[in-house]
């Protein structure tokens, strides 16, 4: 018995859980992406316009976007708290809209419902920070792969929900608000006192690399599933038990992954072997210098000057062992006064910044203006596919919604590794990975205005993998740039691209377009029926109200404005790699070696 309850605890305590838990949470916490299939029956439900639409959109973004206040409280406050916060604030929000699309409650105005939206997308900021932080702490040596697949995650929770939701095969389409209303909240709930740092760095076992290639192996598999399956509905009529089947087997591979901790935990002894660890100076130590803590940040930059430069001609274990030598010569003597550490007016790239200190840096500007005109465009599709299917006759417009979930997930894998890739094998600057993903969505937003057949399908595909891939290159590029010690603050700020470039391109361009096009049409069809008018008033005035667009024309001027952008984007992505090229070459050349 005492067996079993030091098992139950390992597991519990294991760091492997809390990842595949966080997992699981963020698979629910991306409930902004179904925006596109909750608003058109916001917008049939209270009578708005597209510019209405618009502005819950930006809302919305907002919401999604400004995540200091989760990040404060998941630094006072333990994580269970701020989850439980995130938790009420996903239930009230999106609960409240609800009762009021459903007639339950009084409708309110539309300041009042963009405050409703922005409190009901802002819970999954508390869920975001909450699994970054414990799962970066648990892995501290493998972040990349960590923010990359709990980020992947966020994006296809979408197409998740989506099918969850086709599975209850309901009539009443406010059904789905319900369901993003207390889904989240439930399984946050759940899992609120299990996702959490556990020391992970005591718990570093030489299996984590293939822990996490099967990871990455489940995922594809999740992503090609939800793919065929949403075809298959798409293409074929299923049945309900066919539906309840698929969405079984969908649940089912979300479940594999706690494979990983069961097998840790109940297969492998206790005594298993782990990979050493750096020892990490104690505050006593620390504090025997009054300039020791302050000469750390400047002295990496005095090793670099006294490295002999066979050192870098070494192995890698050989040459850390050397760097190390010399690293603690240089702090001794520079604690006894014997050597001068020289001090530079400000920290050069590739360095630490504050945000203070990166917004007078070009480099932060070019990486903002790209990501606001890349990214921004990419939202507006998502916020906007709803009416832009229907307005081309499509009917099930969650398919799409579900499809640019799913490459989403796709873009934000793939261009971490690819970007990976340039960077460390070619020792080239990341940000045209960047320029790459935005190339992509420029020929999306064409293929939006051209409206071919099948073209919302080759649309979707390029801009969810150009959009999805801004998140997993911006954030290392950032770090790369600008250093980690301040990286929440340069992640928040750029982050904010997000919603100004949705409320450009959605709030001013595309809902402006939508609405007059929506005019015209209405105009023209009354002078057609002017002779019936007074018998088919009444219809007239709802058709009036509603302002629905049919036809390519609705998204063509909008379409190919954000094609533009985007190009403009890759222009300034394209400059900063020209201004960065020396800095990638000194951060990432040795490592060719």
């Amino acid at each position: 018995m005492d067996r079993f309850q030091a098992k139950l605890r390992s597991f519990f305590n294991n760091k492997w859980l809390v990842f595949v838990a966080a997992m699981w949470m963020q698979s629910c916490a991306g409930i902004g992406y179904l925006f596109g299939s909750i608003s058109p029956v916001i917008k049939s439900s209270l009578g708005y316009n597209q510019r209405q639409i618009a502005s819950l959109g930006v809302a919305k973004d907002l919401g999604d976007s400004v995540g200091f206040l989760a990040g404060s409280l998941c630094e006072i406050l333990p994580l269970w708290a701020a989850l439980l916060i995130g938790a009420l604030q996903n239930l009230v929000g999106y609960g409240w809209v609800w009762l009021i699309v459903t007639g339950r409650s009084p409708v309110l105005p539309l300041w009042a419902m963009c405050i409703l939206i922005f409190i009901g997308n802002n819970g999954e900021t508390y869920f975001n920070t909450a699994a970054l932080v414990s799962c970066v702490q648990n892995f501290p040596k493998s972040r990349g792969p960590v923010v990359g697949i709990l980020k992947g995650f966020a994006g296809l929770s979408g197409a998740i929900l989506t099918q969850i939701y086709a599975m209850i095969h309901t009539p009443h389409h406010a059904a789905l608000i319900f369901m993003v209303a207390v889904g989240p909240t439930m399984v946050v709930i759940a899992l609120m006192f299990v996702v959490r740092p556990v020391g992970g760095h005591r718990q570093v076992r030489l299996s984590d690399s293939s822990s996490f290639t099967f990871i990455y192996s489940v995922c594809l598999l999740l992503a090609a599933y939800l793919m065929g399956v949403m075809l298959l509905e798409d293409l074929i009529n299923l049945s309900r038990k066919v539906t309840t089947v698929f969405t079984v087997v969908l649940l089912l591979l979300l479940l594999v992954p706690i494979i990983i901790p069961l097998l840790l935990t109940y297969s492998s002894d206790d005594t298993s072997a782990q990979e050493p660890l750096l020892t990490v100076p104690q505050k006593e130590e620390a504090s025997n210098s009054g300039q020791s803590t302050e000469n750390h940040e400047v002295i990496l930059s005095e090793v670099e000057d006294e490295k002999p430069k066979e050192v870098d001609l070494l192995p890698a274990s050989e040459r850390q062992k050397r760097i190390m030598q010399l690293q603690a010569r240089l702090f001794q003597a520079a604690a006894v006064g014997a050597v001068r550490v020289k001090r530079n007016r400000g920290p050069r790239r590739g360095e630490d910044f504050t945000l203070m200190q990166a917004l007078i840096k070009a480099d932060l500007w070019l990486l903002f203006l790209s990501l606001l005109f890349g990214s921004g465009s990419g939202l507006t599709v998502i916020d906007n596919l709803g009416q832009m299917s229907q307005s081309l006759g499509y009917e099930e417009t969650h398919i799409f919604v579900s499809m640019i979930s799913i490459w989403n997930f796709l873009g934000r894998i793939g261009g971490g590794y690819i970007s990976e890739i340039i960077v460390r094998d070619h020792a080239y600057p990341r940000p045209v990975a960047l320029a790459m993903a935005q190339i992509l969505m420029a020929i999306g937003h064409f293929f939006f205005a051209m409206a071919w057949p099948g073209t919302m399908y080759v649309g979707t595909l390029l801009i969810g993998l150009g959009y999805g891939a801004h998140w997993s290159i911006v954030p290392a590029a950032a770090s790369e740039l600008f250093g980690l010690k301040n990286f929440g603050a340069l992640y928040n700020f750029l982050t904010v691209a997000n919603p100004a470039g949705s409320l450009v391109f959605s709030g001013l361009i595309a809902s402006g377009i939508y609405d007059y096009e929506a005019e015209k049409q209405a105009h023209e069809h009354h002078n057609w029926t002017s002779l019936f008018r007074k018998l088919l008033y009444e219809a007239q005035v709802q058709e009036e109200k509603e302002l629905k667009c049919q036809g390519a024309v609705c998204f063509f001027l909008s379409s190919l404005i954000m094609s533009g952008f985007c190009i403009v984007a890759v222009a300034f992505s394209m400059t900063l790699v020209y201004r960065t090229k020396i800095v990638y070459a000194h951060l990432y050349s040795k490592s060719q070696k």
